[in-house]
């Protein structure tokens, strides 16, 4: 669910991104706005973005290889991470420095109107594009806050494409403010605010996809519900005393390792203890499907033992 429904929220996102860059930079060419190039330029980004996040998609359902031994999901944390690193340089530093220049060196716009009607387009496109994101998010978001989902989710496309529509969403109402204040005030001025405050939030964006990326990189455990849930299930068996130590990775989106050191009754025969490992690994399975990689030690509870 989750790796198509990322899917159609990228493909609902390059569509509209790709249009409101074509309409963006004619109606730059037209009116000599800043804030409607910075835009432009930003939806180029976004574009490159998510043909990006596709690419990390198909590169990450490559087959495990000798050379990697637990397959490529990770790709898709490194082509958003790429993604994150492309929306700061290509799309806030260079609406920083285009607003910074506007500011010092104002210039007047004409045909404001254009820019205006192409702008209220683009702010539907893309409130199309940030509803098919929220609608594919929530079955995942479960009861816990957007912030958290952002935070917390491991498929790393759907918060990308959330936090660049928002993104998207604010940046043009700024260069609509900015252009409507530079007619009604008669400061062009107004349109390089606009757009070094559209440079300031793609840079914020673009630092908090970058951190989250970073950390999925690095590798990341399990949650703490999941992690209780994964020790309840290895506990549930007849045979297993407790949970001695256990650690948790995502090796990709939808799949996890799981290595533990569980305590089985003392005396067991060999054929027993491997049953009770079967029996614990079906059950993990079935309560988190996302552990697909289970290493099981069996051992002896050292403390009952000494005591």
């Amino acid at each position: 669910m989750s790796a198509s429904g990322g899917t159609r929220a990228i493909i609902a996102a390059l569509v509209a991104n790709a249009g409101i860059a074509v309409a963006k930079f004619v109606g730059f060419l037209v009116t000599g706005s800043s804030s409607m190039l910075a835009e432009a330029v930003h939806s180029v980004a976004d574009t490159a973005n998510q043909g990006l996040l596709l690419i990390g998609g198909k590169r990450a359902a490559r087959a495990a290889t000798p050379e990697h031994p637990f397959g490529y999901g990770r790709d898709r944390y490194f082509y958003s991470f790429i993604v994150a690193l492309m929306l700061f340089t290509l799309g806030s530093v260079f609406a920083i420095y285009e607003g910074i220049h506007k500011i010092e060196h104002p210039e007047p716009l004409t045909s404001p109107l254009v820019a205006v009607i192409i702008l209220v387009v683009a702010i539907a496109l893309e409130s199309y594009s940030f509803r098919t994101a929220v609608h594919e998010s929530r079955p995942l978001k479960g009861t816990g806050s957007w912030w958290q989902f952002i935070r917390q989710a491991k498929v790393p496309e759907l918060p990308v494409v959330l936090l660049e529509d928002t993104g998207a969403l604010i940046g043009l109402v700024f260069a609509l403010a900015g252009v409507g204040l530079s007619v009604l005030t008669g400061e062009p001025v107004w349109d390089g605010i606009g757009t070094l405050c559209i440079g300031v939030l793609l840079g914020v964006i673009a630092i908090i996809l970058i951190v989250e990326m970073k950390s999925l990189l690095i590798g990341e455990g399990a949650t703490s519900p999941v992690l209780s849930t994964i020790v309840r299930k290895l506990e549930e068996g007849e045979h297993v005393e407790r949970v001695i130590h256990i650690k948790t990775q995502y090796l990709g989106p939808e799949e996890m390792l799981v290595a533990a050191k569980i305590a089985l009754t003392p005396g067991l025969p060999v054929e027993a203890v491997a049953r009770t490992i079967d029996e614990a690994e079906a059950r993990v399975r079935e309560a988190v499907p996302d552990a697909r990689v289970i290493y099981l030690e069996p051992d002896l509870d050292r403390s009952r033992v000494a005591s």
